[in-house]
């Protein structure tokens, strides 16, 4: 009987250690991206945008100056309501 309860516990010890870092992981997935500040490698980071979108994006910022909005992102050609919707929680204009 004692064998079975400490499998129990080595069992809820693994099991909580991996829903922690379950978590963790998902909180670092939420890192903001400033699309006014970022590189076109940090920018890449953004979902459904490339080397090719992300160098678009420093290029529309050098013209017209720094996005005000997020939503400014689909300002730069190629960058539509798609883009945006996927990246909504993670960009950042500040």
């Amino acid at each position: 009987m004692v064998r079975l309860r400490s499998r129990h516990a080595v069992l809820f010890i693994l099991v909580t250690l991996l829903l922690f870092l379950a978590a963790a992981t998902a909180a670092a997935d939420t890192t903001k991206i400033n699309i006014n500040t970022a590189t076109v490698a940090e920018l890449t980071g953004l979902k459904r945008i490339g080397p090719a979108y992300a160098q678009r994006i420093v290029e529309y910022r050098e013209a017209n100056g720094p996005f005000k909005k997020p939503e400014d992102i689909m300002k730069v050609k190629g960058i539509g309501p798609k883009t945006l919707a996927a990246n909504a929680d993670i960009i950042s204009v500040e």
